[in-house]
């Protein structure tokens, strides 16, 4: 009884280490390979160049300290916005999980950060660092739309080189940008499966900030400013 007794507790002893150690390898993963936000999302990311991007759009409801950022699901009160905002496309569910979440450049701007810390929302600089890399150092000729497009989900088109043509030979970036559309300063949505929209934080003039479109028939990187109540996708970058 003794001699079951001690092989039963030296099982405990070596199956307590042996978690501790996978639980160990599971938080260095988390840490090295992954950006967890404040509601506890996990984000994958993929490194290009010398940067680190998040692999999905972000989908937090609150900033760092806490404060929830408020979801605006009328037409009327999202374009009345003057502060931080966000909603989920369409206010579905399903696209969401897909998509993340539109935010307005108030969020972007906040003092209370919206992305983890050790992470950023990209300025205009990054962005183009990010363009320049894959022009100048993987050759891809005039833009990086298709090397940053995902392979799946956008709507098809028969142009040479568009984004939409010939799904297989986007993505090879890695950056898995997908088509979560927009949602207009005025409160409606638009373009889900043809155009992804992301915001920077840098700003253009006093009424707008830089963002980057891609769209599906089209075979650039489009840089726009954006009027800042406009609901689009972020990506973050590590610091």
């Amino acid at each position: 009884m003794k001699k079951n007794l001690r092989i039963w507790s030296c099982t405990l002893l070596i199956s307590g280490i042996f978690l501790i150690l996978i639980g160990s390898c599971k938080k260095e993963d988390v840490e090295n390979y992954t950006m967890i936000d404040i509601d506890g999302n996990v984000y994958h990311t993929v490194t290009i160049g010398t940067q680190v991007w998040t692999l999905e759009n972000l989908e937090t409801t609150r900033y760092l300290n806490g404060d929830t950022i408020p979801e605006i699901i009328s037409v009327h009160d999202w374009s009345n916005q003057t502060i931080g905002a966000q909603c989920i496309y369409d206010n579905n569910t399903e696209l969401g999980y897909s998509y993340g979440r539109l935010y307005n450049w108030y969020a972007v701007n906040d003092s209370r950060k919206i992305a983890p810390k050790g992470w950023h929302i990209p300025t205009e600089v990054e962005w183009s660092t990010l363009e320049n890399y894959l022009v100048n150092h993987l050759g891809y000729s005039g833009s990086a739309a298709k090397a940053l497009a995902a392979n799946t989900n956008w709507t098809q088109f028969d142009a040479v080189n568009a984004v939409g043509n010939d799904l297989s030979k986007n993505n090879s970036s890695g950056f898995t940008a997908l088509p979560g559309g927009n949602r207009y300063w005025t409160g409606e949505y638009d373009d889900v499966g043809d155009i992804g929209c992301w915001w920077s934080s840098t700003e253009s003039e006093p009424t707008s900030a830089w963002s980057r479109g891609i769209y599906f028939y089209y075979d650039i990187v489009s840089r726009n400013s954006s009027k800042k109540e406009y609901g689009l996708s972020i990506r973050c970058i590590k610091d």
